[in-house]
């Protein structure tokens, strides 16, 4: 997830999808904002396939699509508590870009989740191209993990 460093631009899958001409994001393609600005160029991508398109995990989808009745861990509270530690507020929270996420698009437009085609090792390298403030989370949702529970991230700032 990513929103500019003084809350004014959050990330936007409608203009990447505008601008890219696509919805499958690798290497060279850039990840624009709700005003139009570059976010964030994909530099290096060992994997090749990201999801952009599904929403990042919430309570109400743990009830409303497996039954979960009371607290589940998701990605809408992480990402939301992170970047409320920097002082954004992030609600409504945007679509986010899902490193390593396989999702496919059958003809009829239907989406399915694939099983992560990323190894131990993998890495993705993206350049920010302003100011950023930057939340990542581990998705604790096993539908997006190819049933796994989910695995330790590294992140590297330069």
């Amino acid at each position: 997830m990513a929103f500019s460093a003084d809350g004014k631009e959050r990330l936007s899958n409608g203009r990447t999808f505008d601008y890219d001409g696509k919805v499958y994001l690798s290497t060279g393609d850039t990840l624009w904002s709700n005003l139009s600005n570059r976010m964030l160029t994909i530099v290096a991508d060992d994997v090749g396939r990201h999801d952009f398109l599904y929403a990042s995990c919430s309570l109400e989808m743990f009830r409303l699509q497996h039954g979960v009745t009371g607290y589940h861990a998701n990605c809408h509270d992480s990402l939301c508590a992170a970047l409320g530690q920097l002082g954004l507020e992030a609600r409504p929270l945007p679509t986010a870009f899902n490193f390593f996420m396989a999702v496919d698009i059958s003809p009829d437009g239907k989406l399915s989740f694939l099983p992560p085609r990323s190894r131990a090792g993998d890495s993705i390298v993206v350049r920010a191209e302003m100011d950023l403030a930057i939340a990542v989370s581990a998705c604790p949702a096993s539908t997006c993990n190819g049933g796994a529970p989910p695995r330790p991230l590294a992140c590297q700032t330069e």
